[in-house]
């Protein structure tokens, strides 16, 4: 969240400083570090999936029915 925020922050001084090429790339890498950070908190959010569930899954496919 950090890095967003400080993404955010250098897009603003380099637009400021009519700099818009780079305003433009570091506005970007902020809202590529915020999605990045959004996405890890829904992922921590969601509940884990046990590997024996999994294995179950696929054992039931390998069976003849």
């Amino acid at each position: 969240m950090i890095l967003a925020a400080a993404g955010g922050v250098m897009a603003a001084v380099f637009a400021l400083r009519e700099d818009y090429d780079k305003a433009f790339v570091a506005a970007a890498a902020g809202a590529v570090c915020w999605f990045l950070n959004y996405r890890q908190q829904l992922r921590d959010k969601l509940p884990v999936e046990d590997d024996q569930d999994q294995e179950d899954e696929a054992t039931d496919e390998d069976e003849p029915s």
